[in-house]
């Protein structure tokens, strides 16, 4: 374990904006897990379990306690008609995937290269290319932060949802996740359904051509956090009913959209790439010149240029197409997580 104080952030989360906490402490064990939140020194200061801090925005210096997750190890079972992962929730996603790849362990391959942590995955169910974390979810494990005990929560009971879950919900600030357990079919069957997975030929639809191709797609299309500070996708792809789309598709027919449930998906890129704002700079931020749907740190970004830029394409997109963007990235200020909305008054 290893514990910092007045920490500087910039090398823990993928903007790469200079911001700092009171306390960093970084644990590969349960036990020092447990330390980090009860240790009567900031027992009573606020606190933020980080992974890589892939979807992560510091708003200001954070006076709290911020755990890094390295909680490492995967464990490997199986059935009669599965392979069974437990991950430790430190795992890097893209490594976790690319070596399911390479052991002959499908069901992953379309959520290749989603940057985060094993442990991030359930909370915002990430999704890509047709799948969802729910898809290959078999249970979650969490530390209660009452008992301090470990707890398993199977998939109906994590209340997966559309980029959420109960752990931004009902259970929000009262558990931590500290492992996943994925299930992944022996009967692989490929998805691609979605985007140019469409155009692979029948005869190469095995799972490693699939990783390929989406992990040439995102690297053709989405910065390297390593080496542009951004946090993915910036904007959720809003739902609208299928008579507002209509209505939209009448008045702009090239709108991208996908069916979700009993309404439509449309793609928040294609909005604001349509709205003009590709390559639009304020401060050191900028809109992507590639995928609208990610704003960078161009260079010496601070945090009040991310939110300026972030509102600014909120608000242009509301008054061309009356779809108001809600932000996937998760902003924290001072003391606790908050919003855009609540940050500026567009």
């Amino acid at each position: 374990m290893q514990i910092y104080k007045k920490a500087n952030l910039k090398s823990f989360h993928t903007f790469n904006v200079d911001v700092t906490c009171d306390v960093l402490i970084v644990v590969e064990t349960q036990e020092e897990l447990v330390f980090a939140y009860k240790n009567a020194e900031w027992e009573a200061l606020p606190k933020l379990l980080l992974g890589k801090g892939s979807n992560v925005l510091f708003t200001d210096h954070f006076k709290g306690v911020v755990i890094i997750n390295r909680l490492l190890g995967i464990d490997v079972s199986n059935s009669v008609d599965s392979w069974k992962l437990h991950v430790n929730g430190g795992e890097d996603w893209p490594n976790l995937v690319a070596w399911t790849v390479e052991e002959g362990y499908f069901g992953l391959e379309n959520l290749a290269l989603i940057p985060g942590c094993a442990g991030s995955a359930p909370i915002q169910n990430i999704g890509a290319y047709g799948v969802e974390f729910k898809d290959v979810c078999e249970y979650v494990e969490v530390l209660d932060l009452d008992s301090f005990s470990v707890q398993r929560l199977n998939r109906a009971e994590c209340k997966f949802g559309y980029r959420d879950s109960i752990f931004k919900n009902e259970l929000y600030k009262k558990v931590v996740i500290v492992a996943v357990g994925l299930k992944l079919p022996k009967d692989w069957q490929p998805i691609t359904s979605y985007g140019n997975l469409k155009a692979l030929p029948n005869d190469e639809l095995t799972a490693k051509r699939i990783f390929d191709e989406v992990c040439q797609v995102r690297m053709s299309k989405l910065p390297d956090p390593m080496v542009t500070g951004n946090a993915g996708s910036f904007f959720k792809n809003p739902v609208v009913s299928t008579q507002k789309f209509d209505q939209l598709k009448a008045m702009y027919p090239d709108m991208v959209a996908y069916a979700s449930g009993d309404g439509m998906k449309l793609a928040a890129g294609w909005l604001i790439d349509q709205s003009g704002l590709k390559g639009m700079s304020i401060g050191g931020a900028k809109v992507h010149e590639v995928q609208a749907l990610v704003l960078i740190n161009s260079g010496n970004a601070t945090t009040k240029d991310i939110i300026s830029l972030a509102s600014k394409v909120r608000s242009t997109v509301l008054d061309k197409y009356q779809i108001s963007l809600e932000h996937e990235v998760r902003f924290y200020d001072s003391n606790k997580e908050t919003y855009l909305h609540e940050l500026v008054s567009d």
